[in-house]
């Protein structure tokens, strides 16, 4: 990609204190990943084609994953609002699944388990990732590139990016009536976002 290896063309954009690299440099930077495989590089990918939170992904187990239906549960317990969230699986996520399936360890059931496979790997390892391509981006930020995406590149409303993000809805009457998860149109979302991430889809 065009940022590795020599001086970055322009300051990344921050989302409070994450650092979010631009969204046109993903699908360069997903190419990059694919270069070697490692768990932590897969966990990344996987994060950055669900646009999901860090540590959503690093505890990750195979019991959460319904690859029939191409869909991601994850408990209320490991989301940062304390509420079930369902990610809609892409092929492209999909495949990433079926190449961390050889680092499996059933002792554990993690998608992607860290050195001790008893314990999820730590979130430094993602930022290592980016730190030794000597990019100033943070891990969070992919959740910032994704939204940047969806509002600049798409016609998707506003809160079916939300949702995709699992962000709560501010206004609480506004919560008390909804009663969508927007499933739906975010399995769309998604396989726009894994289509322009792996270079399958232009820019709208």
């Amino acid at each position: 990609m065009r940022s590795l290896g020599r001086a970055l063309p322009r300051q990344p954009k921050r989302d409070n204190h994450f650092a979010a690299m631009p969204y046109e440099d993903v699908p360069s930077f997903i190419e990059h990943l694919r270069k070697r495989e490692s768990v932590a590089r897969l966990a990344l990918e996987f994060l950055i084609l669900c646009s999901s939170r860090s540590g959503e992904v690093r505890g990750a187990k195979w019991a959460e994953i319904d690859l029939k239906n191409k869909l991601w549960t994850v408990p209320a317990e490991r989301m940062k609002v304390g509420k079930e969230h369902i990610v809609p699986l892409t092929d492209a996520a999909v495949d990433v699944l079926h190449r961390a399936r050889p680092f499996y360890a059933p002792c554990s059931d993690l998608v992607f388990p860290g050195r001790n496979v008893m314990r999820p790997m730590s979130d430094m390892t993602l930022l290592k990732i980016l730190r030794y391509a000597k990019l100033p981006y943070t891990v969070h930020g992919f959740r910032s590139s994704f939204r940047d995406w969806a509002a600049e590149q798409t016609s998707y409303p506003g809160e079916v990016a939300e949702a995709a993000l699992a962000h709560t809805v501010a206004n609480r009457v506004e919560a008390a009536y909804r009663r969508t998860n927007y499933l739906d149109k975010r399995r769309e979302l998604m396989r726009d976002w894994a289509d322009f991430c792996t270079n399958k889809g232009g820019l709208n």
